[in-house]
């Protein structure tokens, strides 16, 4: 792209010559459809204000609309333009020169050590199939200064590869401006949420061989397998180092480890899969509600919530924030709040920034129920608490039941129906849409199996305005 521009900047000058018209139509044409190209070539490394000018000027040189502004006018357009693309030319020219260090280069050992590029970490899961991380237990100032400045490099590198590309201190300064920190900790004020400060050498800390650390100076780590030792999983992760003192320019140094991390893909097939968690229900025949329940004291898939919450949650993992980094990231407490049922039922967490959890009027009245029963519910027995579910949704719609009302709270206290099942899936994904699990999971309905079913939220934290709910 650095050559078009002075082509175009060349085309634009002789433009001031007494060219014939075929000349400027040419220009016109060749003009919209280069300043197109790169209008879009921006758009995707995220420079906005770049891909704006271009656009522009691409509708300003469009042959087939003409803007009649005067031979003058358009000689100085064509100086002006002229100028910016030369300008752009040098600058891009200079970061690519930035690249570039004359110093000695690496060691053979060093670098070489791409070659035998595993290492074992003890975490609790792995990493994203398709995430690269940058990690750096020697901080290269050049590479740091060069990747907080143009943090388009990395992501436009990491979508032509095919991966999410993070970078940590950037990573925790755009968490601090999005709802993913408050999410996992809603207890946060406002000024703790800028509090947050980790560095590259963060996933350092869980190497399984501490001595490794000195053989990974700067570079991208991705999980390339797990495997499963003593009952626990490892992730074994690839190495690729990235040097600003190699004399091998930064974007010809991810260029080879793009191409790398390819060949070592095709190389390996049969990556291991995910263990599935499969349900285990105890037999084929599902009979009644209980058997449907999906416990969350069973450890299984939180994933199973509805739509709108599955959506949330992939919402605020955007932008290469996996579920183990996001977890590793943030550590939160089981700092609790209050909950709260206003005279008017508002379900109200005033120690979590006043959030309030909505639900629809039966889904409300199922849990309000529950809360009054602190010993918990059997599924078996929902029909001897038809009555005072009724009463309580009469309380949250006090216009009166319809025939519809009446058989959803019939469905919803038959034991042989999975309707109690939805509902409480709903009051979960209610809960865990604006708050993470490990929290969450004081404040839904759940319980084993063939056990009594409740809320685990100690009842000193509920307040009840109006008592007689």
């Amino acid at each position: 792209m650095k050559h078009v521009y002075l082509v175009l900047a060349a085309l634009m000058l002789l433009c001031l010559a007494p060219m014939p018209y075929g000349y400027f139509q040419l220009v016109r044409f060749v003009a919209m459809v280069a300043f197109g190209m790169i209008a879009y070539r921006y758009y995707v490394i995220h420079k906005n204000i770049a891909a704006w000018v271009f656009g522009l000027l691409a509708l300003l040189f469009q042959p087939f609309l003409k803007i009649a502004l005067g031979r003058i006018i358009w000689n100085v357009i064509d100086v002006l333009v002229a100028i910016l693309l030369i300008a752009i030319f040098v600058y891009e020219k200079r970061m690519e020169q930035k690249t570039r260090v004359h110093n000695q280069p690496l060691p053979p050992d060093d670098k070489n050590k791409i070659d035998g590029n595993k290492f074992t970490f003890q975490i609790e899961g792995k990493l994203g199939p398709k995430e690269l991380i940058y990690v750096a237990s020697e901080e290269d100032k050049e590479l740091t200064d060069y990747f907080e400045k143009n943090p388009d490099v990395l992501e436009g590198w990491g979508k032509m590869i095919g991966f999410q590309v993070i970078y940590l201190p950037l990573l925790m300064k755009r968490l601090a401006d999005v709802d993913v920190v408050r999410y996992r900790a809603p207890y946060l004020k406002d000024s703790e949420l800028k509090s947050h400060v980790v560095g590259n050498d963060f996933l350092l800390e869980y190497l399984e061989n501490p001595d490794d650390r000195k053989h990974i100076k700067q570079g991208f780590i991705r999980t390339s397998n797990i495997q499963r030792k003593d009952g626990e999983d490892k992730a074994i992760n690839r190495f690729y180092p990235l040097s600003s003192q190699n004399g091998e320019p930064i974007n010809d140094q991810l260029h080879r480890i793009g191409r790398q991390i390819s060949d070592e893909k095709n190389r390996q097939k049969c990556l291991l899969e995910r263990r599935d968690n499969y349900d285990d229900w105890g037999g084929d025949e599902i009979t009644n509600a209980d058997d449907r329940f999906n416990s969350q004291i069973e450890k299984e898939n939180i994933n199973d919530l509805i739509d709108e919450v599955k959506e949330r949650i992939a919402k605020l993992r955007q932008r290469g924030i996996s579920q183990y980094i996001l977890e590793q990231l943030i550590h939160p407490d089981d700092r609790l709040s209050t909950l709260v049922i206003t005279s008017d039922y508002r379900i109200l967490l005033p120690d979590y920034n006043d959030l309030e959890i909505k639900m629809e009027p039966l889904v409300k009245a199922v849990y309000l129920l529950f809360l009054k029963h602190p010993e918990g519910i059997l599924f078996k027995h929902l029909p001897d608490y038809r009555e005072e579910l009724m009463q309580i949704y009469v309380k949250l719609r006090p216009n009166g039941l319809t025939d519809r009302a009446i058989q959803s709270i019939e469905d919803v206290t038959n034991p042989l129906l999975n309707s109690i099942n939805e509902k409480c899936a709903r009051i979960r994904g209610a809960f865990v849409g604006q708050f993470d699990d490990h929290l969450a999971r004081h404040y839904y309905i759940d319980g084993l199996r063939g056990e009594a079913k409740k809320i685990a939220l100690p009842r000193d934290l509920i307040v009840w305005e109006e008592e007689d709910v």
